[in-house]
Parts: structure tokens; sequence; C-alpha cells
């Protein structure tokens, strides 16, 4: 299990840090000169030790030549330019956005006045929207809409919804500047002669992790390397492509009674309730978050578990959780890793019990409201876009009648809880240091509850918000904070330990390696009437790659068996309720861990110990796969 070059880039990203670390000691005195070269050095050797003494020797050069040319360069103690910093929160108009938030992000919070902030201490949804970091140097750009098979693949994979696209009418475009491309809209339900289809992103808001050009299927048989999107560098084409995007913005979503949300293509129409976030680039959990508020964002209330999802979810002084454009989004809350479970089960709790009191005065008023309005509202399952739609309409004439009864006490309670006769659902969200470790206890009471709620596991098999520690789902041979020489033990099954109820649905999903795997088991899970668990596989930085080769690394985690897709779903008859959707193990295992830091620093470091983990981990692959197999007569 040699270490791939992707694995050593990244053992030497962390040697870089050191070595200008450093340099910058050395610069200003804190190291000796001596003592900074030693260290320089040593770094160097421990970067390179699988390039060669060439390549070292080279390295040692270019240190000896970089410190015998440094030379301190002179400053200006006082700020004498009369240019001003450009905001980071950018094109709002909301006074609290640009008087308070902006204030906060630019670091001068401390000296707000408490008269500034709201008089019950909420902020805004959707300000993620205006902070314009731009960080990217490199953006995709659609450069060939002919070739596109309008598949939305990339807007799938994409980690901060920068990338969208929209089926407009061909009037909404006329006046719109020539740059921003558009070709006839193919497949249902769309109009070829009359619909236009758009593919943009948003130069500030991309991270330029690359996941959408690697996941692009449209390549060219005539331009090598060359997709229907590609990276540009951002200087090139951020001016042009800034216009566009403000232009696509104002452009209206289609129809959502109109859409096929049961693929990938259709259900990527839909407005993601989730943006911008300060997720790393590339990151592989928000993802599955963005879809889930696509399909359901209107709906949900979500139980969020500290975390990295908690931190990118809800920090200020923005948030990319936002609302439709009738005011209806995602209610979100964050709690401790050691209860996260339980209060998403509170919240599913005092949920119901307002939906009880709500259809209990319905129906005391329906002599009042009359019954087929109260029928209509109680009996509509709300389980397709168009009776959703539908149940809206309902309960804004039943608003009417209410109001003309203002002088009844139970008319007057029933306007106040008219939303929870609507269909909604709670949502628990966390990481595996959460669900697997910490939080473990409240994940298991809440399936053995029966409940109508559906967890979501990221899983990136290590803690990854507070620094790479081993979690009880960092797998086999691993290397980890505090199993830095490789995990001796197993990974957790818990998919397999929540199977065991019977009445769970459990799924285990790759948005990288099968998106429509994945979206099929957000909407069972979502469809189900009882517990749901879907553990999904989230690449993480952690894992010591470039992340922009997380899509293919995805799917040797699938070919190898290290990663197995499956379904269980109670609700089916016996012998179809568990689906194995990935097909029997195809590679070594080798083929997948050789490509990553956290499995190769182990055989770095013990080249024996390294081949002895892996031969139990390929053994264990063989072994899981034999029990999976079993569950196919459940």
């Amino acid at each position: 299990m040699d270490a791939s070059p992707v694995a050593q880039d990244a053992n030497l990203g962390k040697r870089a840090n050191t070595i200008l670390q450093t340099c910058f000691f050395a610069i200003s005195g804190i190291l000796p000169k001596e003592e900074a070269i030693d260290k320089i050095k040593k770094a160097i050797v421990k970067s390179y030790s699988l390039k060669g003494e060439k390549v070292v020797k080279m390295n040692f050069n270019a240190v000896d030549k970089a410190l015998e040319n440094l030379f301190q360069v002179d400053y200006p103690k006082v700020i004498t330019s009369e240019t001003s910093m450009l905001s980071a929160m950018r094109g709002a108009s909301d006074g609290f956005v640009t008087e308070v938030l902006e204030k906060i992000l630019a670091g001068f919070g401390d000296e707000l006045p408490v008269s500034a902030f709201t008089v019950d201490g909420t902020f805004p949804t959707g300000t993620s929207q205006y902070e314009k970091s731009g960080i990217a140097d490199f953006i995709p750009v659609w450069d060939d809409e002919n070739l596109c098979t309008q598949c939305n693949k990339c807007i799938a994979i994409c980690p901060h919804a920068a990338i969208r696209s929209k089926v407009v009418s061909n009037e909404d475009i006329a006046s719109f500047p020539t740059s921003l491309k558009s070709v006839p809209a193919i497949g249902r339900p769309f109009s070829k002669e009359n619909e236009s289809y758009i593919l943009q992103v948003s130069p500030e808001d991309c991270t330029g992790c690359d996941l959408c050009v690697v996941v692009c299927p449209a390549v060219s048989k005539v331009k090598e390397n060359f997709k229907a999107i590609n990276m540009h560098k951002k200087i090139d084409v951020d001016v042009e492509e800034n216009i566009n995007w403000d232009h696509f913005v104002t452009l209206p979503y289609y129809d959502r009674t109109d859409l096929q949300t049961t693929n990938i293509k259709g259900s990527q129409f839909l407005e993601p309730l989730f943006e911008f976030s300060g997720a790393c680039s590339g990151c592989g959990e928000t993802p599955y978050i963005k879809m889930i508020t696509q399909l359901y964002g209107d709906s949900i209330m979500i139980a969020n578990a500290t975390g990295c999802s908690s931190i990118y979810g809800g920090n200020l002084p923005s948030t990319p959780y936002k609302k439709n454009e009738f005011g209806r989004g995602p209610a979100w809350a964050n709690s401790l890793f050691e209860d996260n479970a339980e209060f998403g089960l509170g919240m599913k709790l005092g949920l119901t019990k307002k939906q009880e009191i709500a259809v209990d005065l319905l129906r005391t008023l329906e002599p009042l409201v009359g019954s087929e309005l109260v029928e209509a509202i109680i009996n509509n399952p709300e389980d397709k876009e168009i009776l959703k739609k539908e149940k809206f309409a309902q309960i804004d004439a039943l608003k009417i009648k209410l109001e003309s009864l203002k002088d009844n006490e139970d008319a007057k309670k029933l306007s106040q809880l008219t939303e929870y006769l609507r269909k909604k659902a709670v949502w628990i969200f966390g990481g595996d240091g959460w669900a697997y470790d910490i939080g473990y206890g409240g994940v298991d009471h809440v399936l053995s509850t029966g409940e109508d709620i559906n967890i979501l596991v990221m899983d990136t098999e290590v803690y990854s918000n507070t620094g790479g520690q081993a979690s009880k789902s960092t797998p086999l041979g691993a290397s980890a904070k505090f199993t830095i020489g490789g995990k001796k033990t197993s990974k957790k099954s818990m998919a397999i330990q929540a199977i065991s109820y019977g009445n769970v649905y459990v799924a285990q999903i790759a948005m990288g390696a099968k998106d429509l795997q994945s979206l099929k088991a957000i909407q069972e899970a979502a469809a189900y009437p009882g517990p749901s668990l879907i553990i999904a596989y989230s690449h993480c930085g952690e894992h010591g790659y470039e992340l922009k080769h997380a899509v293919s690394q995805q799917e040797k985690a699938i070919d190898s068996g290290y990663w197995p897709l499956f379904r269980f779903d109670p609700s089916q008859p016996k012998g179809k309720r568990f689906k194995l959707d990935s097909k029997e193990p195809s590679i070594p295992l080798s083929d997948f861990m050789c490509n990553e830091a956290r499995f190769t620093g182990v055989v770095k470091e013990n080249a024996e110990l390294g081949a002895e983990l892996l031969n139990q981990a390929q053994d264990e692959v063989h072994s899981k796969w034999e029990r999976l197999e079993l569950f196919r007569d459940l």
C-alpha cells in the first residue's frame, strides 16, 4: 500500500506550513538562524522521504538560497492610503444586514449598542447570500451549452449551492445580456420550443473545489480534457459571470407541481433553502443537507448536533438556511453532542401535540367553518407537491373564516396554530462523533421509540470539527488522533444495529458515487411512517487527499466493498425490504485506501503493521459483504 501522489501532496501541505512558520520565526528573530535551518531540513526530509535523495537535496538547496537572500522590508507604521476595503457583505437592502451583520463580519461587533439588535434577539435568515467572500482562484464556467446533457449532476454535488440551473420561458430571458447562455430545455415536462435551460455559477460564492467539473459526464470527443463546464481563472471571467449571476437570480424557479423530482435532474431545479455556507471547499456533508432542503425545506424542523454541521449551519453573522418566496423555510436549532437526538425527539413530541390540538380545535369549529373545508384539510396527505399546494390554499381559506370568528375563543386559539394543520417533519442532523459515539445512546433511544422522525448522519469517520480525533466510526487501519499508529479495532456497524430493530428505515448512501440512490433513500426515509436512519458517506479534508478527487474515491469505496450501498424499508413485503444497491466488490481494498493519507501514514510509519491492518481490513470487507447478502431474505 504505497503512498499515492494524492496522499503525498496532503502530507506535503502540512509540512509546508511548518516550513513557512519556521521561516517567519527566523526572520522575526524568534529562532536562531541555524536552528531554523535544521528544523526546516527535518521537515523536508519527513515530507519527501518517498520522493528520493535527489529531490531532498534540491529542496535543501532551495532553503539555503532562500535564507541567504532574506532581507528586511520597511513598511509604514501608519496607514496613509485613502482606499477603503471592500465589504465582504454586499447587495443587501435590509438595514439590519448592513448596519449590524456587516459590522460584525468586519470585526466591529463590540462597538454595536444593544439597541442595534432586535427586541426578541432574532436574526434574519438567508443572509449568507450577502457574504461575498470570493475565495476561489478558479471557477467553473458553462463553456459548451450544446455539449451539456442537462443532467444537473453538477448541481447535486456542489457543496455550496454556487452552481444552479433553471428552466424559464424564452420571454423571460429575451432582455438579458447575451453572455448569459441558454439552450432549449430537453425532457419532460419542458417545451423545447418555448422554454430554455440555463446553467450558471456565482463567482463570489464558489469555493473552486472542482467537484462539479469532475462529476460532469459531458466530455468532448474533439477537445482533450474539455467538458460542458470547465475551470477558468476567476480573474478572467468574473466580471461577465457576476453580471450573468445577478440576472440569473431574478429568474423564477420552475413550478414545483410540474417537476419530476424522483430523479436528479428534476430535483435539482428545486430551490435550495441552504446555500453558501461556510463549510470547507469540497465539503462532503453539505450536498445532503442542501438536497433535503430542496425537497422538504418549507416544512421541516431540524435538530442539529454540535459539530461541523452546526458551525457552518448556524454561525454568525450570516446563516445559510433561508426562506422561499412564500416566507417558508426550515426551522433550525443546535443542541449539544450528548443530547441532540433527545432534543430532536422533544421537538417531534412538541410538534405532534400542537398538531393534535390544532386538529381538535378544527373539529370543534366544524359547524362554523364548514365540514367540507375541515375534511379537505384533515384528509389531505400532502404526499405530492400539488396536494401540498392545495393544503396551503385550504389553510388560507380557513384563516379567512377564522378572522370572521374573532370573538370565538377556539377560533382565536386555532388562528395561532393553523401552520400545525400542515404535514411537518423533524430531521436530526449530526456527524459520526455524535451519532456513533458521544450521542449514540440518544440515537438508539430515538430509533427505539417508533416515532416518525428522520436521522441524517454525515459520516466522515472522524471528529472533523475538533481536529481529527478518532470516533467509533473510524475504520480499521486508519490513522487519527488517539490512534495515530493505526486503529486496531473495527468500525461500529450502526446501520446493522438499526436494522435489527425491524421497524426502522435504514440506508447507507454516497452522493458523489450514486446520487440517484441518495435521492431515493432521502425520499423513502421522509415517506416512511416511523423512525429512519440515513448514514451518508462524507469525504473530508481529514482523510488526507485533495477533495476534487472525492468522486473517484467514493466510487472506489463502493467498488472495493469498503462502503456498500443499501436500503432497508420495513414497509415493503418480506423478501423485498432489503435492497443492496452496490455490486459485489470488484477491486482490492488497497485501491481505495492507498489514495488517503489517513491510511498511508500508518504504512509510512510502520510498513509491517500497515500491511497487517490492510489484510485485516480486506478480510473484514469479505465478511461484511457475506452478512449483507444474508439480508436479502428480510
